[in-house]
């Protein structure tokens, strides 16, 4: 998975996902890499209540390579992990962290060096300590999704999104189609050949004004093309 990964993007994965026909599950836009550019790894799920017990003991369960993912309700009045916590998971044999919320000790964690990625940082931790539900290392809510350690965590500059394992395959598999098609249309671009010509684009206008309701998406299917998919 991670060698395959090492040649995608999130948004070829993303694409992959539509082509597969699985839901596209996305992580909160301004979802950024606070260390590392890349992340992929089996979701080992953390529900944070204001203690970081719940880390220790997701460590605990967690199997090399798995990812942290921190479910603090994307909350941005405090931070809810630190160089501590991000320490401990690289000690773990993590793969990552990744945060619905905020982290803080930037510097510390960067110095670490494993991958983290949250919404910003705030150098306030917790002043809470709410009742922790049953089902905290279950699952995390991650934005509007939930997932489970039958997910897997993708992320990179553009933020992170979930596949579910039983689906990984198929997934990375039109990932790594619309890639090596999306790499031979940038080639032809810096050779000459417009995307416009390519795509036949002309061609679609033209059979456009026959037929209105004619998308192009509809149109790019048809020959071939990869970038509306």
């Amino acid at each position: 998975m991670l060698d395959r990964f090492a040649s995608l993007t999130t948004a070829h994965v993303a694409d992959g996902c539509v082509r597969a026909g699985v839901p596209v599950r996305c992580g909160p836009a301004g979802m950024r890499p606070v260390v590392g550019d890349r992340v992929a790894g089996r979701v080992a799920p953390a529900r944070h209540v204001g203690s970081v017990d719940v880390f220790l003991e997701a460590y605990e369960r967690a199997k090399p390579g798995d990812v942290l993912v921190v479910d603090n309700g994307g909350r941005v009045d405090e931070s809810c992990a630190g160089d501590l916590a991000v320490l401990e998971a690289k000690a773990a044999g993590l793969s990552g962290v990744v945060i619905w919320g905020l982290h803080r000790d930037t510097a510390d964690v960067r110095a670490i060096g494993l991958p983290v990625f949250s919404l910003g940082s705030l150098p306030t931790g917790p002043l809470r300590l709410d009742p922790r539900p049953s089902d905290a290392l279950d699952s995390a809510r991650f934005g509007e999704w939930t997932v489970t350690p039958d997910d897997i965590v993708f992320g990179d500059d553009d933020g992170v999104l979930f596949v579910p394992s039983a689906q990984l395959d198929a997934v990375l598999g039109h990932a790594e189609t619309i890639r090596d098609t999306e790499r031979r249309q940038a080639d032809r671009i810096r050779s000459g050949e417009t995307l416009r010509d390519q795509l036949r684009f002309a061609e679609f206008l033209e059979r456009r004004r026959e037929r209105p309701d004619l998308t192009l998406r509809e149109h790019l299917r048809a020959i071939g093309g990869a970038i509306e998919v």
